[in-house]
Formats: C-alpha cells, structure tokens, sequence
C-alpha cells in the first residue's frame, strides 16, 4: 500500500485516516491495541504519529484489512517478527566474537 503522504516529522490522525482511508477512531483504537505504535501527544492531547509510526501502521493494515489477520494474530505475528530479528541480532555478536577468538588463535601461532 502506498500513502500519498508529505514527507513530515509528525502526522496528525485526521492525515492518516484519510491517506489510509479508514476512520479515526479505527487509528486510534489500533494505537490502544498495538504496543509498537508510539505516538507523541501535542499539548492538546491530540496524537502526533511519527514516519515508524506510519510504517508500523501501514503493517498493522497489511496484516488485519489485507490479509485477514484478527488481532490477535497481528499481535503475535509482529511480535515474533520482533523476537526473531532480536534472535538474528544475538547470533550475529556470537559468531562476531568467536570470529575474534579464531583470529587471536590464528595470530599466536
């Protein structure tokens, strides 16, 4: 899916219901729902999205509207993605520290 959207630091929820074409109360239940959106409040008390904010927001509709996730499964999906690039992080600094054991070896010999 692709927002017509100008590049800025912060977007308010009237900008992004209508680039998503849904209701703002969709958004903002979306925001109560899903820990990974994040946005700032404005002294109003009205939310301000970030650009993370809209990428995670443009998942969350990939998953629930286009591909028929519940919530649930949304949830679940976006948190293993998270665990799995954590996992992916953790066996890169191992193998980064055995490749600097096999090379101090290689140095001593």
């Amino acid at each position: 899916m692709h927002l017509n959207l100008p590049e800025k630091r912060y977007y308010s929820i009237g900008e992004l219901s209508k680039a998503f074409d849904v209701n703002a109360s969709l958004i903002r239940f979306w925001d109560k729902e899903f820990d990974i959106l994040k946005p700032k409040k404005n002294a109003k008390g009205n939310r301000m999205f970030t650009p993370e904010d809209v990428k995670n927001l443009q998942l969350i509709f990939h998953l629930v509207k286009e591909r028929g996730f519940t919530l649930e499964g949304a949830k679940t999906h976006l948190k293993e993605g998270q665990k799995k690039t954590l996992d992916k992080f953790e066996i890169i600094s191992k193998l980064e520290g055995i490749k600097a054991q096999l090379t101090d070896l290689k140095n001593a010999l």
